[in-house]
């Protein structure tokens, strides 16, 4: 029998951190995409969706944040949401997603990932 060290409790804390995290960025693009389908609240089934989005999102974002630093999970979360949403709106909602808008998702994409690997502890030490 092991004894886990502290060490490794952080670092199984902060990979639920982050896989929270991730799951609070897709809830956020599903609330993105209810409120968008809602047409300002007026059709139900939508609106409904939107609010348990809504509810999912902050609680999964609000489990990350307490291993993940607020500026940090919060630019991660809402870099996933605004990608996902352009994404599966251009897809499932109609919208239009240009070439110009796609490399500047692509962009926002890099930063996200360059926020998480900056956060690694291979980097750090």
């Amino acid at each position: 029998m092991t004894a886990i060290t502290e060490t490794e409790k952080v670092k199984e804390g902060n990979g639920q951190a982050w896989l929270m995290l991730l799951l609070a960025g897709v809830f956020e693009i599903g609330y993105a995409l209810s409120v968008g389908g809602s047409q300002a609240f007026t059709v139900l089934t939508w609106s409904i969706s939107a609010g348990i989005f809504f509810l999912l999102t902050l609680y999964a974002l609000s489990v990350a944040l307490k291993t993940i630093d607020v500026g940090i999970g919060y630019a991660v979360w809402a870099g996933i949401g605004a990608v996902g949403a352009a994404v599966f709106g251009s897809v499932l909602l109609d919208q239009t997603l240009t070439l110009e808008q796609a490399i500047w998702l692509a962009v926002i994409i890099v930063g996200v990932v360059w926020l998480k690997l900056a956060d690694s502890e291979k980097l750090n030490s």
